[in-house]
């Protein structure tokens, strides 16, 4: 089969590798339909991530139709649609019970495209399948889904649940990427009276407005901390989320918090940040971050499902899966070419 391999810091080859077995009775082998390519995975080719090994398949989001189970499996069958979850999951260990999934103590977590070989490839082995698979409805769109393997649970649960985003509430989305446009979709299933989108690409902010944000605050225009203190009449928002992962936007969601208000790092950091404990104590704030655990997926589906939101309209590139080295320098330079998020289909069967 092909796939595209991590083979160190800046470097990424479309080659020829064995396609996957079964190694254990819970294994599933997925060949994969439709997959894309994650901010994740740049800031592993930037060398932020270095427990990924040379070789390693890259990818951890797609869709797919099982192609071989393990003796284990008891959900699925050769044949069947299944939406592939960033995060795998025995289901059964002390963590996995308490819902933190990407915790799983018995070979799960963040695996894919990271510990073991992942999506972005003709075929893929799904660890613990009967947990870390879901099936797709009849009729789904599956690039909508494709949305909801990473980008979608992990706005939702790291921005929008962690953030404890209200009714009435005001909220500053800092970063309109494909996990801010994630966070802006399903916080709007909380009724917050307002929705800042801060970035400084004027089309994503455009596209934000179209998304659901009522207001967009355009960072290369001037001192974006004091456009969004004024908004707020000098109080600050409720809900900060920090959708980027480098120090200056999170130093701007400490600049922008309301007293009682909540902080929620969505973005991965390859760098340490300053945290301004000296002033942010008394103001009673809270700080939440974390790693995605994809508990929220069959939620999520059932909003695709009944049209709640349409997670498609992130995509605005689309490519054959052969076509991936290019459409990695697509999605590397998205300003430039006005990329959000990249869809790579797989020929039929």
């Amino acid at each position: 089969m092909k796939a595209l391999v991590y083979n160190g810091v800046g470097q990424k080859e479309w080659v020829e590798k064995p396609k996957p077995t079964i190694q254990s009775a819970t294994d599933v082998i997925v060949r994969v339909t439709a997959t894309t390519i994650c901010g994740t995975d740049l800031h592993i080719l930037k060398g932020d991530v270095p427990t990924i090994a040379p070789g390693t398949t890259l990818g951890h989001e797609g869709v797919g139709v099982v192609e071989e189970v393990g003796a284990g499996i008891r959900g699925f069958k050769p044949g069947d649609r299944v939406l592939i979850a960033c995060i795998t999951a025995c289901g059964s260990c002390r963590n996995c019970r308490k819902g933190m999934h990407s915790h799983c103590l018995d070979g799960g977590g963040w695996q894919l495209g990271h510990l073991i070989d992942g999506t972005q490839a003709e075929y893929v082995r799904i660890p613990h399948g009967d947990f870390s698979l879901h099936r797709i409805p009849e009729g789904m769109d599956e690039e909508a889904l494709v949305m909801l393997s990473d980008i979608l649970p992990t706005g939702f649960e790291i921005g929008v649940l962690a953030g404890k985003v209200s009714p009435g509430d005001t909220v500053a989305i800092v970063g309109a990427g494909p996990v801010g446009m994630a966070a802006l979709l399903t916080a709007g299933f909380y009724s917050p009276a307002k929705i800042i989108m801060v970035d400084m690409d004027k089309k994503r902010l455009s596209l934000a407005r179209q998304f659901g944000a009522t207001d967009a605050v355009d960072v290369s225009e001037g001192n974006a901390a004091e456009a969004i203190m004024a908004m707020t009449d000098g109080v600050g928002v409720d809900v900060a989320m920090e959708a980027v992962g480098i120090p200056k936007t999170f130093e701007l969601c400490q600049d922008i918090i309301a007293p009682g208000g909540r902080i929620a790092n969505i973005g991965v950091h390859g760098t340490k940040v300053d945290l301004a404990l000296e002033r942010l104590w008394i103001q009673n704030i809270s700080i939440s971050m974390g790693l995605v655990n994809t508990d929220t997926m069959q939620q999520l589906m059932r909003s695709v499902e009944t049209g709640q939101i349409d997670p498609s309209a992130l995509i605005t590139h689309r490519f054959d899966l052969d076509e991936i080295v290019e459409a990695y320098e697509v999605f590397g330079n998205a300003a430039e070419e006005g990329a959000l998020k990249v869809l790579l289909k797989a020929p039929a069967a």
